[in-house]
């Protein structure tokens, strides 16, 4: 492993005068889809960014000397973005898949080595020789996690955790608990911030405009809806539900619907089925988890499951099947929420709700 001294692309540091004289290049940053651009997958970069560039991340100041050249991305979200910048050529690792990958973006994603289906081992990432380690949750960075970041940056290697995962310096899958709901604008940052960091910041713009465009049309078709959801992501025995701070709150908010257990702080709360019957949702939206990890994680599960269990089978939306199918990635913040917009879209208006 090559010293910090001669390797480091990205790095943190304390300099304040830096931060202060770069923070207007970072003051529009934002979240993603693909591009179908001639120059995707290049990794070209277009010149427009100022290095060193400073980019404020979840209570650090993480400093990029110049473009990464060789990037490890710990979860499937953060990978899809860095896929959908045309940075395939840079991504010498990713990890932590619930689904395939979006299908636009299956060619990119051949030749990327996947370190690990879940969590990989310190060993697998610092084997990948990485001078950025990307993330979209923070459980990753801390004690017990993959690797914390400051041990990180003590190996010369910068580290990058989407914001949105963070509350300032909050890290909420690093142990904390959202105090505001997630913005569809914390997405958007991811994006720009990271087409900066590649000195690619039109691409990043055309994400986000994409994204808001099919946000916009999918949200058109449901806006006058009166629909409660639930949406179910995990586990059989005592199910892993939607809080309402969380991005599948940030789902139904858009879609003008109402999530019943929006009075729940964290992002998944795991609840019992008596408390679901309680709340009788109309509509269950069903996490498709591609992963088959655990009980429940499949759509085919989580349908069998309903219509044989004495109490959840008592319920209205179980009884008339009203059910919308997400992929997990379309459950997390990513690139996936304007695909999840139009199948909830799709579904409401597939489904007779009563309003």
């Amino acid at each position: 492993m090559s010293p910090a001294s001669t390797r480091p692309a990205v790095a943190r540091t304390a300099a304040a005068a830096a931060a202060l004289l770069l923070a207007g290049a970072l003051s529009a940053c934002g979240a993603s889809e693909p591009v179908e651009t001639a120059t995707a997958g290049t990794g070209d970069g277009e010149g427009a960014t100022s290095y060193p560039l400073v980019v404020d991340n979840c209570g650090r100041e993480v400093v990029v000397e110049a473009a990464p050249e060789r990037v490890v991305s710990l979860d499937q979200g953060s990978t899809e973005i860095l896929l959908s910048l045309g940075l395939a050529d840079r991504l010498v690792g990713t990890a932590s898949w619930t689904d395939p990958v979006l299908p636009e973006l299956a060619a990119a994603e051949e030749g990327v080595p996947r370190l690990s289906d879940d969590a990989p081992s310190y060993e697998a990432v610092l084997g990948a020789d990485p001078d950025l380690v990307t993330a979209s949750f923070g459980r990753h960075f801390r004690q017990g996690g993959v690797v914390e970041r400051e041990r990180l940056e003590e190996t010369g290697i910068g580290s990058y955790l989407s914001p949105t995962d963070c509350e300032d310096d909050l890290v909420v899958n690093g142990g904390g608990t959202r105090t505001r709901p997630l913005e569809v604008d914390a997405l958007y940052r991811e994006i720009r911030e990271l087409a900066a960091v590649f000195d690619v910041p039109s691409r990043g713009e055309e994400l986000v405009a994409r994204l808001e465009a099919r946000a916009e049309a999918a949200t058109a078709r449901i806006a006058d809806r009166d629909v409660s959801l639930a949406f179910w992501f995990a586990d059989t025995r005592t199910p892993y539900v939607a809080g309402g701070l969380g991005s599948a709150q940030l789902l139904a908010t858009t879609a003008g619907a109402e999530n019943v257990f929006a009075d729940l702080d964290d992002d998944w709360p795991a609840v019992g089925w008596e408390t679901v019957v309680d709340r009788d949702p109309d509509v269950l939206v069903l996490g498709d988890l591609q992963r088959d990890r655990f009980p429940g994680d499949l759509l085919a599960d989580k349908e069998a499951f309903l219509a044989a269990d004495p109490l959840t089978r008592t319920l209205d939306a179980v009884q008339e099947e009203r059910y919308i199918a997400l992929h997990g990635a379309e459950m997390n913040p990513s690139i996936r929420f304007a695909d999840g917009l139009e199948k909830i879209a799709d579904g409401l208006e597939r489904l007779e709700v009563p309003s």
